[in-house]
């Protein structure tokens, strides 16, 4: 209808035609500027103007030495009636303790005494705030040299088959990190770790995995522990002794230099920004935890090129001073515990 007018109109007069088109365009562009004011829509934009007016606040962080590592080695094979293999890596003389059958609600309110009525550095403690509410106990020493596995299982009087369907009144493990030496909780400002472990029973299947970690610090506060996702792409698989080599042949690659170039290749692109695949990824964008942008890179970025969700904050894993100290030296290690984050 409109385009039989318009050339109804142009066929009529054309000065005429051409005059209301102008008027049209001059009533457009008030209303654009009239919403958008002189600020250009973001999509209009170019690169260089994006990084000048677009900025996510960056969060203030604070290193903290975490004393405490825990891990399950064989997730597979853990089971109620099986019982569990955990493997406590710390830094100082420990305390492990496992509580099986831990309260959910006395478990949380323990969590919420520490931070207002006393602090929970000791297994006794946590057990004076759960007020007993678990089904079985049993405690590991741990010296800050011991690797080795400890294995935690309910007796066989318990004649515990699950823990009910969910949502559950109990975690079916709940185990508790502390240091052994009180000149050591002086030290350290994290003075407790407290991990909630789902265990597979006959009411609920799923694999075994931490659910919760929580780390309590000496000031009163309690912070839950959240994994990084890394965009780390192993494109080079690593060398190892099953690939059938013999020790000839790889004393061959060492004079050439081939083992070296592959095991630095696979170094660089475990490293490598996900954007300009160059930089080395530093950053971690919050609320989505993903680590993927390296410091030139993450200043274009509103949303994170992995999930596109907005991000709201972003915080460096390492300052400019620490990368500059690293450089010289080529050493990377990793970390599971002892970090500063």
């Amino acid at each position: 209808m409109a385009a039989v007018f318009l050339v109804t109109l142009y066929e009529y007069s054309p000065l005429f035609y051409i005059a209301v088109v102008f008027v049209c365009f001059l009533v457009t562009s008030g209303l654009v500027l009239g919403w958008f004011g002189w600020d250009v829509p973001v999509i209009l934009r170019n690169s260089e103007e994006i990084e000048s007016s677009v900025r996510v606040s960056k969060k203030q962080m604070r290193q903290v030495k975490n004393p405490f590592g825990l891990e399950i080695p064989h997730p597979a094979a853990v089971s109620i009636t099986r019982g569990i293999t955990l493997t406590p890596d710390c830094l100082e003389n420990c305390i492990l303790t496992c509580y099986w059958g831990c309260s959910v609600q006395k478990l949380h309110e323990a969590l919420r005494k520490h931070v207002y009525c006393f602090r929970i550095k000791t297994p006794q403690a946590l057990e004076d705030a759960l007020y007993s509410e678990y089904v079985y106990r049993q405690q590991y020493f741990i010296k800050k040299t011991d690797k080795e596995e400890k294995y935690c299982q309910l007796p066989e009087d318990a004649q515990i088959a699950g823990f009910g369907p969910v949502p559950r009144s109990r975690y079916p493990l709940v185990a508790l990190l502390t240091l052994a030496d009180e000149d050591d909780r002086e030290i350290y400002d994290i003075i407790s770790m407290v991990s909630v472990i789902h265990i597979p029973d006959e009411s609920y299947r799923l694999p075994c995995r931490i659910l919760y970690q929580y780390l309590l610090l000496a000031q009163g506060q309690f912070h839950d522990l959240k994994q990084l996702f890394m965009s780390a792409s192993n494109s080079v698989p690593p060398l190892s002794n099953a690939s059938g080599e013999s020790s000839a042949d790889k004393s061959l690659l060492e004079k050439v230099g081939l083992a070296e170039v592959e095991s630095d290749l696979h170094d660089e692109n475990s490293k490598d920004c996900v954007v300009c695949q160059n930089g080395t990824v530093n950053w971690v964008l919050l609320p989505c935890r993903h680590t993927c942008l390296c410091d030139g890179c993450v200043k274009y970025f509103q949303q994170c090129p992995m999930c596109r969700q907005f991000v709201q904050e972003s915080f460096p894993l390492c300052s400019k001073k620490e990368q500059d100290q690293d450089e010289p030296e080529h050493i990377f290690q990793d970390v599971p515990h002892g970090a500063d984050f």
